[in-house]
């Protein structure tokens, strides 16, 4: 059992039994989903010429997996996408490696693209059985993804639909899989420490994070679960992401713009600290010098809760919340801390074909065309030849 500390000034949200046995009979699987009619047409198309295809890819670009499309799309931040690449059924999250390799997880398996050409150079199936593949929100297969710090490993959460997700370790100079450890279920992100000895792997739908030795590879769960666990599959109250915190190592999970909570995953305690945005939390990232970004979804359901948002943490606590048009899944940050790249590709219904960029001194967006339900999102870095 985890050690809480109520965060002063939080709301307690709670949801009456019956709200939530309905909630679980009609979504079947822990739900995600604000009202989808307040969402924004896509945006048009930008006007950005593509990239020769013999052309090498500039650095700073932007890569997001296009969950609709099975492809990898480059993004140029200030004029829109300029190329693309198939990559497997379905892709998911992705991982960018200082040799530019991008490792991306897709319902068939992990894809190596190198970013420098635009070309996928292999694709290392899953050891772990998942079902049919398919498309769609639990579909099995990879889902978030990581890196170790030496680029020796990949490791890739998989969905395995109807019980408990796998991570699986990939050897990245032999392209294939070599271990599997157990975690919890719907693995909706994976994390590593700064100095690559542990793995984080986020359980949406089990309401943890497991902590894997890297050397070892043995498996620790911590509950996360800052408004308990009634409900279930069902509840809408689970975590998604997390990031590490630069200054102590401590991981970082955003709950309904009303919670954040703070995990040591040395000592298993959780502690829980006020946050103001007031809104379904998807994706989380943080800047070079410490500030927590989060997307806001919106209300789970129509007056409960604010919109669309992006939360911007100081590392005191202070916190700045910048409006968005619709439904936002995942955020990257540029290399020089003062631009944020939310994609609109959303896990559930509501989703739109694009990116909001987001100035993080002044709140000002403008939205870019990018492939197709974008979900995870990374900023290239290409070397140079």
């Amino acid at each position: 059992m985890n050690h809480r500390t109520p965060g002063a000034g939080t709301r307690t949200r709670i949801r009456p039994r019956s709200a939530l046995a309905a909630l679980a009979a009609v979504l079947l699987l822990g739900a995600c989903s604000p009202d989808a009619a307040s969402a924004p047409p896509a945006p048009a198309p930008s006007a950005a010429d593509p990239l020769p295809a013999t052309a090498p890819t500039p650095q700073g670009l932007l890569l997001t997996a296009d969950f609709g499309a099975d492809t990898v799309t480059f993004v140029d931040p200030e004029r829109g996408a300029v190329a693309s690449v198939a990559v497997g059924r379905a892709p998911y999250g992705l991982a960018v490696g200082a040799d530019g390799r991008t490792w991306v997880a897709t319902a068939e398996g992990v894809a190596v693209v190198d970013t420098r050409t635009r070309v996928r150079v292999a694709l290392i199936p899953h050891r772990t059985g998942t079902g049919p593949v398919t498309d769609g929100e639990y579909r099995g297969g990879g889902m978030g993804i990581a890196l170790s710090p030496d680029g020796a490993h990949a490791y890739v959460g998989v969905n395995v639909p109807g019980t408990t997700g796998v991570l699986e370790v990939l050897d990245t100079a032999r392209r294939e899989v070599t271990a599997v450890v157990p975690v919890g279920r719907r693995p909706f992100d994976v994390d590593v420490s700064r100095d690559g000895a542990e793995v984080y792997v986020t359980g949406h739908d089990s309401f943890d994070v497991t902590v894997v030795a890297a050397d070892s590879l043995s498996p620790r769960r911590i509950e996360v679960a800052p408004y308990g666990t009634e409900g279930g599959l069902g509840s809408w109250l689970k975590p998604h992401y997390a990031v590490v915190r630069p200054s102590d190592g401590k991981l970082l999970l955003p709950f309904e713009g009303e919670r954040l909570a703070v995990v040591d995953p040395r000592t298993g305690r959780t502690g829980i600290e006020p946050m103001t945005a007031d809104t379904h939390q998807h994706g989380a990232a943080v800047t070079p010098d410490g500030r927590l970004l989060v997307v806001g979804t919106g209300a789970v359901q129509p007056g409960d809760g604010k919109g669309p948002s992006l939360t911007v943490r100081s590392p005191d606590g202070a916190e700045r919340v910048y409006p968005l048009q619709g439904p936002h899944e995942d955020v990257a940050v540029s290399r020089d801390g003062r631009t944020a790249y939310v994609t609109g590709g959303y896990t559930r219904d509501g989703y739109w074909n694009g990116i909001t960029v987001v100035d993080l001194d002044t709140g000002a967006t403008r939205r870019l065309a990018a492939g197709a339900r974008p979900l995870g999102i990374a900023v290239s870095a290409a070397p140079e030849r």
